[in-house]
């Protein structure tokens, strides 16, 4: 039986997948490696890119027209930027991947002419007899480009362009790289040199850069249906509308959420019941909680400097975005933490609500505050209590714990929200929406009603005191009353954080009722 795949490339003997070359523009691909180019494909880590690469090098060899080899070069990454010991990984990489494909040349040529020639030609001499050699061009994709380091990658680059204009006869016709990111965008830190040196210089020979998407949402129903084809397991609309909605599209996380639902949960495995909408939103804490690997990945980049500088206005819910070094941005959008397209948001809700858990990661398990202490005999959640117990614990806490924050022009909202997941987790769930010039951040806290079965809805709007109390509390209001008639919330509550260093505890402090258009708005001053 096939399942959904959440490890390595799709093979569809194996998996549901969508065909890898109908991703990308097939037709476009063939006829750059017709007219003999050098060319990009890059995308997100776990979007499908080694999959496409198999794909291509399948279909060029059926051909008939060409010899296609296949490498991945990651294995030059432990060397860091040992050119020698790093040349010799790709050197070897080589030749194996070239056996398995029937073609032992190398075996007998990488050694014999890395010794005569040296690491910083190597690669192109060995590529240049490998190219007379073949009976058919030779096109060579290379896998993960980017895992090289500073030196190691700049010998590959360079000497892949000097061999350039000896193609065909004399190199290969065609080679795509492919990595998280565009060649061009590379900064490479040349210890040798001692200079940063841009991709774009080390490699201006590419004609084109590739970019693999997100699947459509046309794509993510047709992965999803070839399930129910298979095995008669139904969808209802509302799971297929919240993996879309969760995901938008991204590849690892459409598989992810359907595999935990399908597979792993004890109740999704019976093939008579439709997976419902509640399933996904089980699979989808269920990930977060079990910190699956490409969450956790993407969540170590968050450490990094040049992703803070992006991620935190997000966060903050600031007005605009400071001078970011484009280079920055396009970075942690080749990450895929970030949308393609302006304006600057988080990629997708699970990423957004992951980013804030992970950053307060350890807050969370450090508060002491127990989630029986805001619940009734019969479980109902006391959010009016929860809140005062949070503005208690942020006038006694909040400059230690802000100041554990890497995200500090964040802190207050972090804070609250890991003081919310800790009671919350395990009973109910908090959806998250923030953003660059929204100037404040929304929490909806859903909690299942145990007499019922139906949920409380209580709207949580977050701001920072911004020029008087009383303008930002009536701005305040106005867009927890908007974001409680989107939610359907049946309370909302406003939070104003007053971050002025100087000011007294006590006229930062403060609770009161306000009305607008005939709804309560409980105020909370901190």
């Amino acid at each position: 039986m096939r399942r959904f795949n959440t490890e390595g490339p799709v093979r569809l003997d194996d998996h549901y997948g969508i065909p890898p070359l109908e991703r990308i523009d097939a037709d476009h691909v063939l006829e750059l490696i017709r007219d003999k180019r050098y060319f990009v494909l890059h995308a997100p880590r776990q979007t499908g890119k080694t999959s496409a690469l198999m794909a291509l090098a399948e279909r060029l060899e059926a051909s008939g027209g060409y010899h296609c080899v296949y490498v991945n070069v990651e294995v030059g990454q432990s060397a860091r930027e040992d050119v020698l010991s790093s040349m010799q990984a790709v050197l070897s990489a080589l030749a194996l991947e070239a056996r398995l494909s029937g073609d032992g040349f190398l075996d007998g040529t990488w050694r014999e002419t890395f010794d005569k020639t040296g690491p910083h030609n190597a690669l192109s001499e060995v590529l240049a007899l490998w190219a007379a050699a073949s009976q058919k061009p030779l096109v060579l994709l290379i896998d993960e480009i980017d895992a090289l380091i500073g030196d190691a990658l700049l010998a590959v680059l360079r000497q892949l362009r000097s061999g350039y204009a000896r193609r065909p006869n004399g190199f290969p016709q065609s080679i795509v790289l492919c990595g998280v990111r565009d060649v061009r965008d590379y900064r490479i830190q040349s210890s040798a040199e001692n200079a940063m040196v841009l991709g774009g210089s080390a490699f201006n020979i590419s004609a084109e850069s590739l970019r693999l998407g997100d699947f459509t949402p046309q794509e993510v129903e047709a992965l999803l249906m070839q399930h129910t084809e298979e095995t008669g397991q139904s969808w209802a609309d509302e799971a297929m509308a919240e993996v879309q909605d969760a995901t938008r599209g991204q590849p690892w996380l459409v598989n992810a959420l359907a595999d935990e639902a399908c597979f792993r949960n004890e109740t999704g495995r019976d093939r008579s019941r439709p997976i419902g909408v509640d399933a996904i939103r089980d699979a989808r804490e269920r990930l977060i909680q079990r910190r699956v690997v490409h969450l956790d990945q993407l969540a170590h980049k968050l450490e990094e400097e040049r992703v803070r500088r992006v991620i935190e206005p997000l966060l903050s819910g600031a007005e605009h975005q400071a001078a970011v070094p484009a280079d920055d941005l396009q970075y942690v959008r080749d990450l895929g933490l970030i949308a393609q397209n302006d304006p600057v948001a988080i990629a997708n809700p699970i990423y957004q609500e992951v980013i804030p858990r992970d950053l307060t990661y350890t807050t969370q398990a450090t508060i002491t505050h127990e989630p029986a202490s805001y619940l009734d005999a019969d479980g109902t959640l006391r959010i009016g209590d929860l809140l005062a117990g949070f503005q208690r614990f942020f006038r006694q806490h909040s400059e230690h714990w802000v100041e554990r924050f890497q995200y500090k022009e964040a802190g207050p909202q972090l804070l609250l929200q890991a003081f919310l997941q800790r009671i919350v987790n395990g009973g109910g769930r908090i959806e998250r929406e923030y953003g660059l010039g929204r100037m404040r951040t929304d929490l909806l806290v859903v909690w299942p009603m145990p007499v019922d079965g139906t949920e409380a809805r209580t709207v949580i709007e977050c701001k920072i005191l911004h020029g008087t109390l009383e303008r930002t509390v009536r701005d305040g209001m106005e867009q927890t009353l908007a974001y409680m008639d989107r939610c359907d919330a049946n309370q909302g509550h406003l939070v104003v954080f007053d971050r002025a260093p100087d000011k007294p505890w006590d006229d930062k402090v403060f609770q009161r009722d306000e009305t607008i258009n005939g709804r309560t708005i409980h105020v909370w001053g901190m």
